[in-house]
């Protein structure tokens, strides 16, 4: 396997390898400003070179081989099928497209979507925003193509180490810690649970999210309030919305992907006290991690992709919820979880969840270091327009929660000067890895906006974020050789 610290994919001949490069790797490289234009469009000369992807957007060449085989189990004519971890998760699959049949595929113990094939794209969107994904790991598993070492046991004692790690560090309880297939799956379970304890009501999105949190609460539910938090004046207009009307819940992210923004936290709480004391706030800590910021000072629960910096490798999928004891909705939240929610990720999937976490700490504190160093280079830089990163733009809300001796997380974001002219040439000569994810142990670089809002760009600019910002999530690499990439990549436009 290629050493991404020394030799990152990032040229064009990378383009469409795995990052990392094999087959279990979550992100894919998109080493061109024109390749990244080129999979949103859905260019075949592009899109046909992919050997993996994130496995929500473009499922891995394992995953669609188990499809294949389902399919060929299961499906009649003019039937396709979507696997899923569970036979729970090809129901709720099922329910939202509104056609076909869930079967549990005993001998591999997962759960097969079966449904008319004009369903597809439908279909493909549960899996999406609902991110109950099997795994590539345990679909080479299931193909027989790599079995997994990991015995039963040794995955149940693995999540249930990874449960009592995450609890240490939130200041919670193991029980209080659920795991998910993915970020978005965890998510997606916070949403059914408000959804249950707070029927027909809407939520509200504070300030711009990750792409995906939003479309969930507007697909599914009684539909969402968003605010971008882009006036001051919205926090006036979230106490009249809370004075008038009930709401399931408040979800922000701290700090959000990609302006690193985070919401007022005292303000918040003060304008839940006096308008609607009992509405839940639900932060995502994905970017801070848990290792730098103390999300439940704030919220009744925390959700976090643990794809990413928990993990650090790349190689795995995972998402949690950890419940706040504090909360007066914690008994409510805890009985639906239990009954209605994942406990366990798949064994293969937590063996390799617990030993790529067993540093997490320390990789937080250096992807923390190495993110902030650069963000303050290139705040400098003449050819830098524009600098988003949480030390600054998190404001007091991030400080309210920053834990002491505390950093601001992986992620940061900037815009060049003339950014029609600079930001392609940029892009494509940066040796760093470049593709979608973030909180790897080696630097990733994107064009976020292209990548996330490519059918709205305009509308992403209407809530501040430029179809020009480059997202840099900081790995461990040596900081100055880090700087000096960046540098020479902008000596170069």
């Amino acid at each position: 396997m290629t050493d991404l610290f020394t030799h990152p994919l990032c040229n064009a001949e990378d383009l469409g390898k795995a990052i990392p490069d094999h087959e279990l790797g979550v992100s894919v490289c998109l080493p061109l400003w024109k390749h990244v234009i080129g999979y949103e469009e859905g260019d075949q000369e592009i899109v046909s070179k992919f050997k993996s992807g994130y496995p929500r957007f473009c499922c891995p060449p394992a995953i669609t081989r188990l499809f294949a085989a389902a399919e060929k189990e299961f499906a009649a004519s003019g039937e396709r099928c979507l696997v899923f971890p569970r036979v729970v998760h090809a129901e709720r699959c099922i329910k939202f497209i509104g056609t076909g049949r869930a079967v549990e595929w005993t001998a591999h113990q997962l759960g097969v979507a079966i449904f008319p094939a004009d369903s597809y794209v439908q279909a493909r969107k549960f899996w999406r925003f609902c991110g109950e994904c099997v795994s590539s790991r345990q679909a080479c598993d299931a193909l027989g193509e790599h079995k997994s070492t990991a015995t039963a046991e040794e995955g149940k004692a693995a999540n249930r180490t990874i449960r009592e790690r995450i609890a240490k560090l939130a200041g919670q309880q193991p029980e209080d810690v659920f795991l998910f297939p993915s970020g978005m799956a965890a998510n997606y379970a916070v949403h059914r649970m408000l959804t249950h304890c707070f029927p027909n009501r809407k939520t509200v999105q504070l300030d711009f999210p990750y792409v995906d949190v939003l479309k969930l609460q507007q697909f599914f539910g009684s539909g969402a309030h968003f605010l971008p938090l882009v006036k001051d004046s919205e926090y006036d207009d979230l106490r009249t919305l809370l004075q008038n009307e009930p709401i399931a819940g408040i979800f922000c992210e701290a700090p959000s992907n990609p302006l690193l923004r985070c919401v007022d936290f005292e303000r918040l709480l003060a304008i839940r006290a006096a308008a609607q004391p009992g509405v839940p706030i639900i932060v995502d800590d994905t970017i801070s991690t848990v290792a730098h910021a103390n999300a439940h000072r704030v919220a009744d629960v925390v959700t976090t992709s643990l794809t990413k910096s928990f993990s650090g490798v790349g190689d795995v999928l995972a998402g949690s919820v950890v419940l706040n004891r504090n909360s007066p909705h914690h008994d409510a939240f805890s009985a639906f979880l239990t009954a209605h929610a994942d406990h366990e990720l798949w064994r293969g999937d937590a063996v390799a969840l617990e030993l790529n976490s067993r540093d997490f700490t320390d990789r937080a504190a250096k992807m923390s270091h190495n993110a902030q160093a650069l963000a303050d280079h290139l705040r400098a830089h003449p050819k830098v327009d524009a600098v988003w990163h949480a030390s600054r733009e998190g404001g007091q809300g991030y400080e309210f929660i920053r834990r002491e001796q505390g950093g601001y997380g992986c992620l940061f974001s900037f815009t060049l000067k003339n950014p029609e002219q600079t930001s392609a040439p940029f892009y494509d000569a940066l040796r760093v890895c470049k593709g979608p994810s973030l909180g790897t142990n080696f630097t990733l670089v994107c064009p976020y906006t292209l990548l996330a809002h490519y059918e709205e760009l305009d509308w992403a600019a209407s809530c501040g974020v430029s179809r020009w910002l480059i997202r840099v999530s900081a790995g461990l690499e040596n900081t100055q050789d880090l700087i000096a990439r960046f540098d020479a990549a902008l000596a170069l436009v």
